[in-house]
């Protein structure tokens, strides 16, 4: 992905949220300049990768494959002592019939929300003890404390305000419906680990490679400089 598309994602991801009254930390307009006069105090943000992430997943075609995610809160999957809290939160944004690749969580328990905006399609798909895609497997899930038994491979629709749980092992695929508009995505889960808990069914690349075409306004999560 170039920067200059980057930059732009964030700016427009920002105003978003902002009209639906999700307003950002601080370190979410912290500049490269800043960044790299912040010391161990902001280790917490470094390590458990808070902040901007913007990804297409390695398609090179992010309308149609990618997401735009910010990262709230974390713990640390690895560093379970140093960062205790057993959680996660997470915005996104889903554009009309941008995919987010199909993939499930080794580990993570978490809570899909429509926060506003259009309408979310989640697909699911149950898997083996092998990792295997089940396509023909009912799928059990909870939304918003009903369970629901679904046919593999359903699509289900989350309107404003309504959310669903995956639980491990669960893949999952989710883009906004054609026709409704953008949707504000919540998430909230249990200790989120981008780079080693996406088990994700086509391989993929997590994170993008960028063209720095232009100067960074806002750094990414994945590449905040080393305390001073």
């Amino acid at each position: 992905m170039k920067r200059s598309q980057i930059n732009a994602l964030i700016d427009r991801a920002d105003a978003f949220m902002k009209e639906y009254r999700f307003t950002l930390p601080p370190f979410a307009y912290w500049s490269p300049a800043q960044w790299v006069e912040k010391g161990h105090e902001c280790d917490e943000i470094r390590d458990n990768c808070l902040g901007w992430d913007i990804t297409d997943f390695g398609s090179g075609d992010f309308a149609k494959t990618g997401l735009t995610l910010f990262c709230l809160r974390n713990g640390n999957q690895k560093q379970p002592d140093k960062y205790p809290k057993p959680y996660a939160e997470k915005l996104m944004i889903s554009e009309e019939e941008q995919v987010c690749p199909l993939h499930f969580h080794w580990h993570k328990r978490e809570d899909i929300i429509n926060r506003g905006g259009g309408v979310l399609i989640m697909q699911l798909f149950a898997s083996d003890a092998d990792e295997q895609l089940l396509p023909d497997a009912p799928v059990t899930v909870v939304s918003d404390g009903v369970a629901l038994t679904l046919p593999g491979g359903s699509c289900l629709e989350l309107q404003p305000g309504q959310s669903l749980t995956l639980t491990p092992g669960l893949y999952h695929s989710f883009w906004g419906k054609k026709g409704c508009g953008t949707v504000l995505v919540g998430e909230v889960s249990q200790c989120n680990d981008d780079a080693s808990d996406n088990r994700f069914w086509n391989p993929v690349g997590r994170f993008p490679a960028v063209e720095e075409d232009v100067p960074a306004t806002h750094l990414l999560c994945t590449e905040y400089p080393a305390a001073k």
